[in-house]
């Protein structure tokens, strides 16, 4: 019968001259008093590294070593194996072809195990070696993601949120209908908001499909699936949702949006709420507005250096038009809401018009738009005019009539931030020429255009070097100058920090320029958008493209990162050095 692995270990290492017989009688010392196996007190000790611990293992045995942080497991493959086998066994599945069953172990020649598997699964094992510690990790992350519903309602209890006064006061039991009124609903719902928060999402999205309800939460602007309840449950968590905004339970043909007040763990949190009826159900989602996550210094944005000496000068002006651009979900509100913070002093009325306020700000004006009784961003922003404001920001510039009391109010001695969505900041010109503004008005009174993106940054935790061929850094418009010198550049392995994504938080990516007289001559002269970026970048503005990949090189995002949330510059555009 073949040896077990402990039996074997002393002569692969010693004949690998991974350890001296010094440290090994030292390490079976050890053994002797504290006990336990001689490999893990080895690698506890640092005798000897884990990582080339295995690497000899596996070329004796010829079993191929696997690093387990690297891999992403499939929750199916990894549900084959109960956890408190593999927690026993110090394993986990990784794959299934067929018939075949690949294993990480601890020890893969541990046959006790193996006969174990085989005889549970019905499958052929192939073992593979895996570091105890990666092994560890991998059944601590991917066991706790996976329980069944009934797990879920005994972590939370229904009193871990509480609804703030206002919304208690107006809620009873006999307003629950159906289910909705059920302890099990309750923690359910609780679970969701909880974990969602814990997890630091934006958004919680209930997904209603014929057979099955999907429960997904989206982490640093990325939709990620969560474990979800039984479709019997669907109606009622949505109902008890529904409750909890004020929404009508009973209307499912209409769309409705609500919003709520929770209290958790000490701390508030506001959720704005969103039913969508669809072919099976209606559609929930849930946008978190966490106060306490809120971003109101623009210094702490990200901007690079030239960007953030741009922006602030144009807020030191005494009025004119500041833009950010860009698509929904980019930034583009809490970067104006810093700047608000930035100005928001005694001596300064500041109003703003938005479309919802999402964050109340101390000492501002909040003018919330209700376009179902006629107040809209142009009646709001025509009334604003008359309360003797010296700052007004605008959510949105969405049509002409806005758009062009913006502008004149810009001319007429305010100062205005708006935003605009348009793919780059020299495009934010070209849209409100389309819109009608004359140029000449438009040259008048903008003073910045910014366009903004926000990229993941790499988790701090399980950040490591990335080797990436020249061909690739070249395709990526990465600089030559770079590329020769040997560019170092990083990303996250995936660890139980960041929940196995790699990213942790975002950070703001900002292409900005101040209008000057020769940006001002083009856009008097209808010069097009592409015309007026060249120039632009003449005059030293960094491109989103460019500012991504200075990150990178900086090592706060990954390369892949970089090219996902930014479109490629024109080949003209791309700097030599």
């Amino acid at each position: 019968m073949a040896k077990s692995l402990k039996d074997r270990l002393a002569d692969i290492l010693l004949q690998g001259s991974l350890i001296t017989e010094d440290d090994l009688k030292k390490a079976i010392d050890i053994q002797k008093q504290e006990g336990g196996r001689l490999q893990k007190i080895l690698v506890k000790h640092k005798f000897v590294e884990e990582k080339k611990l295995i690497a000899a293992i596996g070329e004796h045995l010829g079993i191929p070593p696997l690093d387990l942080s690297k891999v992403k497991l499939d929750p199916e493959i990894v549900e084959l194996i109960p956890r408190n086998v593999a927690e026993f066994y110090q394993l986990i599945p990784i794959a299934r072809i067929g018939n075949a069953l690949s294993v990480a172990m601890s020890d893969p020649l541990n046959i006790f195990a193996i006969d174990d598997l085989k005889l549970m699964t019905g499958l052929d094992i192939v073992p593979i070696i895996g570091t105890e510690s990666d092994i560890m990790e991998a059944l601590t992350n991917y066991y706790s993601q996976k329980s069944d519903m009934s797990s879920f309602l005994k972590d939370v209890d229904e009193t871990e949120v509480e609804l703030k006064k206002e919304e208690i006061q107006e809620l009873s039991l006999e307003q629950l209908k159906g289910e909705s009124d059920e302890a099990p609903v309750i923690k359910l719902a609780n679970y969701i908001l909880v974990k969602a928060i814990e997890e630091k999402a934006s958004d919680i999205h209930i997904e209603p499909f014929e057979k099955s309800v999907k429960v997904r939460y989206r982490v640093d602007g990325v939709l990620y699936e969560k474990d979800a309840p039984p479709k019997s449950m669907q109606n009622a968590l949505i109902s008890r949702y529904k409750i909890m905004a004020k929404l009508d339970i009973a209307e499912r043909r209409l769309p409705q949006d609500g919003r709520f007040k929770i209290k958790v763990k000490g701390k508030d949190v506001d959720f704005r709420v969103s039913s969508l009826p669809c072919v099976f159900g209606e559609k929930v989602v849930m946008r978190i507005l966490d106060k306490s996550r809120a971003v109101m210094d623009i210094d702490t944005l990200g901007f690079h250096d030239e960007a953030l000496h741009d922006v602030k000068e144009a807020l030191s002006r005494p009025f004119g038009m500041i833009l950010v651009t860009g698509p929904t979900g980019s930034g583009k509100t809490t970067t104006l809401y810093a700047c608000l913070t930035r100005l928001n002093k005694p001596d300064v009325n500041i109003i703003t018009v938005e479309d919802p306020v999402e964050y109340q700000i101390k000492g501002i004006n909040q003018v919330h738009v209700k376009s179902d009784i006629g107040l809209t961003f142009a009646s709001a922003l025509r009334s604003i005019l008359r309360q003797d404001p010296d700052i007004v920001m605008i959510g949105e510039i969405r049509d002409l009539e806005t758009a062009d009391i913006a502008t004149k109010a810009a001319l007429t001695g305010h100062l205005v931030l708006s935003t605009l969505h348009t793919n780059d900041a020299a495009g934010a010109i070209a849209r409100l020429d389309d819109m009608g503004i004359e140029p000449f008005l438009i040259s008048s009174s903008v003073l910045c255009v910014a366009a903004q993106r926000l990229a993941r940054k790499i988790c701090t935790k399980c950040k490591e070097e990335l080797s990436i061929t020249k061909e690739a850094l070249l395709d990526a418009q990465m600089p030559k100058k770079y590329v020769n010198q040997g560019v170092k550049l990083y990303h996250g392995r995936g660890c139980r920090s960041c929940n196995n994504i790699g990213y942790s938080g975002r950070m703001s990516l900002l292409e900005v320029f101040l209008i000057n007289d020769n940006i001002r001559k083009m856009i008097v002269s209808r010069n097009t958008a592409s015309e007026i970026k060249k120039v632009a970048i003449q005059m030293g503005m960094k491109t989103l493209r460019q500012v991504a990949l200075l990150r990178a090189r900086e090592g706060s995002i990954s390369l892949e990162e970089a090219l996902r949330v930014t479109t490629p510059d024109e080949p003209d555009e791309v700097p030599e050095e």
